[in-house]
């Protein structure tokens, strides 16, 4: 997902009767105050590096995880790899395809006439098919991260708590079925607005497309808004049990002790997975909650009807909650990239290196001071 950008300040400026239940039906009244009568638009180059930035971190991520599939020949250490492996792809897939998109409305606003008509609030309403498109790539590549950071949670906590039962059931083939399965649920319900449940509307400040959660809610739309806010917030909060009960198994069997050289090992690959699943599920945690929560508070507001007052916080919200939903596809490598164990264990060893050496100084500051008070009682002695 790109970060998107505001329409400069001197640009277009709207008069909406927000108060005034009489005059609902009028048009609203629009003043261009740039003398060549285009949308002005602010210069893209900040989502363009957003979209350079993620396409080059998850490259990276994409190429380790490939190395360490080839690597590792563990069952569940592939299952698991295969699983971040998917997610990366994703992520650069919703990078690649959504960053041109949005590029391509930036190009396509710029030059084009106002439309007076077309307005609605401080949002143009002239919803095309690269609009809808758009609208369900965000819906499609939204969901897919959370619901495969929840497979991957919950294949871990199986493995964990019950290795043998994860032998017998967790297969590559059924891995790939499972992959199969959530990118198609994500994909029906990002296209649920095409048979009339729901809508894609162009959101302020107009260079993105999402659920109608501002303007002329209506009930199908606070139904879909529920829905995709639900399934979001409840893949977080199932991956977020699932990791909590492979973290206290891992640090019970720890304190245990009760596992051989081999045990060990595997525990150790067990223990970098769970690290890495809570790295991801902590950054989709902030990343995607304001976005979800926000979502379904504006929709909810808007079909009540309670949301006139507030519609420009409320859209100054969504801005912000889809830019931090962008930062999620950026950092999402980075887990990968920075907690392996080989990083871990050269962070460890640096820290332990600092600690000791610090110890050691603080040791013969000691030794020379007791040398220089025995120095003294030898002097004094042989006065």
């Amino acid at each position: 997902m790109l970060a998107m950008q505001h329409y400069n300040s001197t640009g277009i400026t709207v008069s909406f009767p927000l108060f005034n239940h009489t005059t609902m039906g009028q048009e609203p009244e629009v003043r261009a105050v740039s003398h060549n009568g285009t949308r002005p638009m602010s210069n893209p180059a900040g989502a363009g590096i957003a979209m350079t930035l993620g396409i080059l971190f998850n490259v990276v991520a994409l190429i380790i995880l490939a190395k360490a599939y080839n690597r590792f020949r563990r069952r569940s250490k592939a299952t698991f790899l295969l699983f971040a492996s998917s997610l990366v792809a994703t992520d650069l897939a919703g990078h690649i395809i959504l960053g041109a998109l949005v590029l391509r409305r930036y190009s396509a606003s710029t030059g084009s006439p106002i439309d007076p008509a077309s307005f609605r609030g401080n949002v143009v309403d002239d919803t095309d098919s690269s609009c809808l498109f758009l609208g369900g790539c965000m819906v499609f590549f939204g969901l897919c991260p959370l619901f495969l950071g929840c497979a991957m949670a919950a294949e871990r906590c199986l493995g964990v708590t019950r290795p043998l039962q994860h032998a017998r059931l967790v297969t590559t083939a059924r891995t790939k079925m499972a992959l199969a399965l959530i990118w198609l649920l994500a994909l029906c319900v990002a296209l649920l607005p095409f048979i009339n449940l729901g809508a894609y509307t162009k959101q302020h400040p107009g260079t993105w497309c999402f659920i109608r959660v501002i303007d002329g809610t209506k009930a199908t739309d606070l139904a879909f808004v529920m829905l995709f806010s639900g399934l979001g917030l409840s893949s977080l909060a199932l991956a977020f049990v699932c990791n909590t009960i492979s973290g206290i198994t891992l640090v019970r069997a720890r304190l245990k002790k009760k596992y051989g050289p081999q045990r060990c090992s595997a525990r150790s690959h067990d223990t970098e997975m769970v690290v890495q699943l809570v790295g991801i599920m902590v950054t989709s945690c902030i990343c995607w909650s304001p976005l979800l929560f926000v979502g379904l508070m504006s929709a909810t507001r808007s079909y009540s009807d309670t949301l006139r007052s507030d519609i420009d916080t409320y859209r100054n919200l969504m801005v912000t909650g889809v830019r931090m939903a962008t930062c999620n596809q950026i950092l999402d490598p980075w887990v990968y990239i920075l907690l392996r164990r080989a990083i871990l264990r050269k962070i460890y060893c640096i820290t332990k290196r600092q600690t000791s050496f610090r110890g050691s100084k603080l040791c013969s500051a000691r030794w020379d001071v007791n040398s220089f008070q025995n120095s003294e009682k030898n002097t004094v002695n042989k006065i």
